[in-house]
């Protein structure tokens, strides 16, 4: 639909770039845009915690945010995906509905869950109510804010999405800018002002879809369709666990098996490395549908994706091992020269993610929804393994091999599989 009313669109006489400017329209670039800008986000706000926080309080605020995107995934229960492929061409008040319903139960069980542990928990194990509370929230939030990118995609407003992010941008980085040169030093101070950013567009943006006008050219949405996206995400909840554990746990066991000053030292890197496999991703969800659709007709050339992702990792990878190794102490300061030893694993591992992200992807396009979960599922046991057998020996250097190994597992199943699956 977009495409047909891109080319009923001329472009306006004299106007210097019209080919930019219909990529710009584009859902895929729009998409790609949003998941850039985050990055960027994430390196500055990086930058700005790292000059201000001792590693320590570093990883506290890193410990945070990763319980946040752990219990996020576990309140979608996988229906990010399944959302998107079961609907097509509807309006957007009914699919706020619909998602709502779909988050309804969950968000409800996790609350009372929070509130659960605040009042029972040994004191030793809890970090007190309000940090409890404040996890709680932003994991709702950011689970919202996941179901507003289905969402987007489902009804056609990806450009409202990239709005949307790029507010919750501002908010973000004017937040910790002001508490940059405020000199805050306080973990939870600066893990606010993620909760305050991605609440505030995201409420915005629900409200204005809630309130727009339902089309008589769109589709319906049922209870059975949602039953079938329930089910659907069901199917693909453990690919997407395994995904976001083999992700994040790094970050989890760290604190555990070493301490918060090396979780800050390791995130402090780690959340740089992680911006080389993220077009890669952008890449591989925007074409699920169209590889999907080349697949049914017999098109599919996957060995030529898959070759073109390693071409891309091969050529990035050296670079961005080089420079960031030699920026660490002029951006972080000299506290965080220890953590240079991790930079070229830690690269590595981005890039070996990065080509499975396709190779999975074309997995899902074949309909081998099992085999994906089962790819994920390896990937996070050989890497938890490592993680629990190399961090106490070498502490921040075991979790980047931890890394580096479990997204090469990960790889090497899917393309195995591929190889092996004929259909």
């Amino acid at each position: 639909m977009s495409e047909l009313q891109l080319r009923q669109t001329p472009s306006k006489r004299g106007d210097p770039f019209p080919w930019l400017l219909r990529m710009l329209r584009e859902p895929y670039i729009q998409l790609l845009a949003s998941q850039v800008l985050t990055g960027v986000v994430a390196l500055a706000a990086n930058i700005l915690m790292v000059r201000s926080l001792t590693p320590t309080h570093r990883g506290e605020v890193a410990l945070m945010l990763q319980v946040v995107y752990l219990a996020t995934q576990v309140l979608l229960l996988g229906t990010e995906r399944s959302f998107v492929a079961s609907y097509h061409n509807v309006s957007p008040a009914p699919a706020v509905r619909a998602y709502a319903r779909l988050l309804a139960v969950p968000a409800l069980l996790f609350l009372g869950g929070a509130v659960l542990y605040a009042l029972v928990a040994p004191q030793r194990y809890t970090p007190g109510a309000l940090i409890i509370g404040m996890l709680a929230w932003y994991a709702l939030i950011e689970a919202a804010g996941l179901a507003t990118r289905s969402i987007a995609i489902a009804v056609g407003r990806v450009r409202d999405f990239l709005f949307c992010r790029v507010i919750e941008a501002v908010l973000l980085l004017g937040g910790l800018v002001v508490l940059y040169v405020a000199g805050a030093a306080h973990p939870e101070t600066w893990f606010l002002a993620y909760l305050v950013a991605g609440a505030a567009p995201t409420i915005v943006y629900l409200v204005i879809w809630l309130r727009l006008p339902v089309l008589d050219t769109d589709s319906p949405i049922t209870a059975a369709q949602n039953r079938l996206v329930r089910r659907e995400g069901l199917s693909l909840f453990p690919a997407a666990l395994s995904n976001m554990a083999m992700l994040r746990v790094d970050r989890l066991v760290i604190p555990a098996l070493a301490s918060t000053a090396a979780l800050g030292l390791y995130a402090s890197v780690a959340t740089m490395t992680e911006l080389l496999a993220w077009p890669l991703r952008a890449y591989a969800d925007s074409r699920l549908g169209r590889w999907r659709a080349s697949y049914r007709d017999g098109t599919l050339q996957a060995k030529k994706i898959v070759v073109a992702a390693a071409v891309y990792v091969l050529v990035v990878v050296p670079f961005a091992a080089g420079g960031l190794y030699l920026l660490i102490e002029p951006l972080f300061g000299h506290h965080y020269a220890p953590a240079k030893v991790i930079v070229l694993p830690l690269v590595v591992a981005a890039g070996l993610y990065a080509v499975s992200r396709v190779s999975l992807g074309l997995l899902i396009a074949k309909g081998h929804g099992g085999l994906v979960s089962a790819a994920e599922i390896t990937g996070f046991v050989v890497s938890f393994t490592a993680y629990v057998l190399l961090i106490p020996k070498i502490g921040i250097l075991g979790a980047a091999w931890g890394s580096l190994l479990g997204y090469g597992a990960c790889l090497i199943f899917a393309l195995i599989a591929s190889r092996v699956v004929k259909k």
